[in-house]
């Protein structure tokens, strides 16, 4: 098990990692940002009287030095990179953006995003999720130059993150391939808005780190758990707003994302695009759906003690206002 003291300071390293690569002046200090990063979250992964820590830590590794090898080996071989960074030839700097989708673990490459998230604890699936997509995607936004590849690969992972997600029952694999949807939906606006991706990347993060916590703190790793764990009213109706707010449901904060993707492809006339990435959503709905209908339709017997100990009752009422809070952020838009 790792210390708090160790915790501590794995966690203030990842922190500032992120922090070096957005504000690095050269592709060195991004590099090295990006290896700090890494070596951060993988202490962050272990858990005590656990073997599959050890499995995912290997994984993790590896498919991150690949990608950082491939991002250096780009760095290096062109050398007018040196000279002035907007010399740099058309064919490093796909290949940069290819490595950077192998670290966020975007269609085609991965399967090991889904492997290493259904084998860590509710903490370090958040961090993964959320935390650790910004300095990839931070790079990815500043090298994006070959529209056609990024769009198909965006199509793709939205395409994987919709249809793989069908036939799990494990809530931690259908979040990695919601995560892996989102990303498709993410990476597709950076060409019309190079600052669209982070205000997705805000409201996706509220929301998984909402869901985290209630996962977490219920102890709840498979779809027949939801319904055994979630007792109260207050908590049904929460998970329901909240996997609804996820899918990109209208009257949830969760749809303000997608409808600034939507608003931007259609200014762009990207509409097969659009058409596709929306009827994908709908397959991430399905998912979503599977996993709440049974909680909705049954009428559980709660015992007192379990009402009186709800130590997430304050919780509970704050997750409930952030989901519902679409209409307040769409009218300061609109001025």
């Amino acid at each position: 098990m790792v210390k708090n003291s160790t915790k501590m300071i794995m966690y203030t390293t990842l922190i500032m990692s992120t922090i070096m690569v957005i504000s690095s002046e050269n592709w060195f200090s991004m590099w090295m940002g990006l290896e700090i990063n890494m070596m951060s979250f993988i202490p962050l992964m272990e858990k005590k009287n656990n073997n599959l820590t050890s499995e995912s830590k290997m994984i993790y590794f590896i498919i991150q030095s690949m990608s950082s090898i491939l991002f250096m080996f780009m760095i290096i071989m062109n050398p007018s990179i040196m000279i002035n960074e907007k010399m740099i030839l058309d064919i490093p700097m796909t290949i940069i953006s290819l490595s950077m989708i192998m670290k966020l673990g975007m269609a085609p490459v991965h399967p090991w995003f889904v492997s290493i998230m259904s084998k860590m604890n509710w903490e370090n699936c958040m961090i993964l999720m959320t935390w650790q997509k910004i300095a990839p995607l931070f790079v990815l936004s500043n090298t994006y130059n070959n529209t056609m590849i990024i769009n198909l690969i965006s199509l793709l992972s939205a395409m994987i993150g919709a249809i793989g997600g069908i036939n799990q029952t494990s809530i931690k694999k259908i979040m990695a391939f919601s995560s892996i949807n989102h990303l498709g939906w993410m990476v597709i606006c950076m060409k019309n808005d190079n600052e669209m991706w982070m205000k997705y990347l805000i409201i996706y993060s509220i929301m998984i780190i909402m869901l985290t916590k209630m996962f977490s703190y219920k102890s709840i790793n498979f779809i027949n758990q939801i319904n055994m764990n979630i007792k109260t009213k207050t908590e049904k109706m929460n998970i329901l707003i909240m996997m609804l707010s996820l899918g990109g449901l209208p009257p949830f904060i969760g749809f303000l994302p997608k409808w600034m993707v939507i608003q931007s492809l259609i200014l762009s006339k990207s509409m097969l695009l659009l058409m596709i990435l929306m009827m994908l959503s709908m397959l991430t709905l399905f998912y979503y759906m599977r996993m709440i209908i049974p909680v909705i339709m049954s009428n559980n017997v709660i015992n007192k003690w379990n009402i009186k100990s709800t130590n997430m009752k304050k919780m509970q009422i704050m997750m409930f206002l952030v989901n519902m809070m679409l209409p307040i952020v769409m009218m300061i838009n609109m001025n």
